[in-house]
Formats: structure tokens, sequence, C-alpha cells
């Protein structure tokens, strides 16, 4: 079977509609990413088909979650989940944060070869970065703990803003160990196609 159409039948099994040139685009960055993980070593998931489970549509999946207009990835790594969730969500702003130069790099190209044109990639530390504005949904699928992510990105959020942490099983010790002044909003039991293990999205919000 072709990468298209596996692709196709993964999509299938969620509710996530996506244009031809959207697939498209995220069947590119799956080639991206498999062409520099031999060079640079971005991701430890080795095969194209294997890619489109663990990390297309593990991020896409947290695409309906998305309220607002602006959001940023922390800790980005190669771009997920936000490149993505831009690609699937070209109305809204994505700022991809990282601290690794050759992420940075990789997300630069991707941006370039795939016509992306509501990314903004940042080198830099999470604690060192600003943005006045704020953010409508701090994103990140990489941190250690809930704990670590807020003290780290409790100034990225506009007032009204969020934070969206995609997590594996259900951190109920985590979430018994919150910062003052953070509260759950939600959380939701993610539903990725062929993929082994429970997903999570928590939603938190800072008072």
């Amino acid at each position: 079977m072709s990468l298209e159409n596996r692709f196709n039948t993964l999509l299938a099994q969620t509710s996530i509609a996506l244009s031809v040139q959207q697939k498209q685009q995220l069947l590119g960055l799956v080639g991206l990413l498999h062409k520099w993980n031999k060079a640079y070593n971005l991701t430890s998931v080795r095969e194209p088909e294997a890619m489109l489970v663990k990390h297309i549509l593990d991020s896409l999946v947290v695409s309906p979650f998305l309220q607002g207009r602006r959001f940023i990835d922390v800790g980005t790594g190669p771009g997920l989940p936000g490149l993505p969730l831009a690609i699937a969500n070209p109305d809204k702003q994505f700022v991809l944060l990282d601290s690794l130069g050759k992420r940075i790099r990789f997300i630069r190209q991707a941006i370039l070869e795939l016509g992306i044109s509501n990314v903004t990639p940042v080198q830099s530390r999470v604690e060192d970065y600003q943005d006045d504005a704020g953010f409508d949904g701090v994103l990140s699928r990489a941190f250690a703990s809930l704990n670590d992510m807020l003290q780290w990105c409790h100034h990225l959020p506009a007032p009204q803003g969020c934070f969206l942490a995609l997590k594996g099983v259900y951190p109920a010790e985590e979430l018994t160990r919150l910062p003052d002044g953070f509260s759950m909003l939600n959380s939701h039991a993610l539903h990725v196609p062929e993929l082994e293990g429970e997903r999570h999205l928590i939603i938190i919000s800072k008072q």
C-alpha cells in the first residue's frame, strides 16, 4: 500500500477533515523527516509508515481542541505537534520553540519546502522567551511533568489562554501536585488509530 493510501486509511478512522493540499503537505513533512533523520537524528521513529501514526496523527488529534488564534509549541523538537497542527489550521498562527539549532533549521526548511505561512520558528530556551501579546494556547508534547511545564511556561499564555499538555496515560498523580494558581479545566482521552498505549490531552488554566 502506498504511503498516501495508508494515510487515507488512518484518517478515515478519525473525524479529521483535510484538503488534498493539506494531505500532500503532511505526507511531504513525513518525507522530509525521513530524509533529515538519517543525518540529524531528529526522531527515534525511523519508518515513514510509523511516522504517520506516531507523529502526524498523534499531533492532529489535538486539532479539535484548539480554541483561539495564537499558539506556541514549547520544546517542539522537529515541529511536533506544531507543524501538523499548523498545516491543519491555516487560519491560526503558531510559534514553534526549541533550544536546539538543528531542530529549528529543520523546521525552517519544512516551512520553505511545504509552503507553510503560519509558523514562526524560534530558537530559545522557554524560560528566556518573551511574547507581550501572550498565547491562546501553550502546547507541549515533550515535557517530563505538568509541574515543570507550568513553572517554565507560566509567562506565555494570554489572560484567557490555557495550557494544552499531551500525555500518555492519564496523569492522575501529577494533577494532584499542580503549582498554586493552576487548575485543570478539562481532560480528553484521545484516539490515535493504530497507536499502542493511551493518549490524553490535559487542559490547564492559570488563575
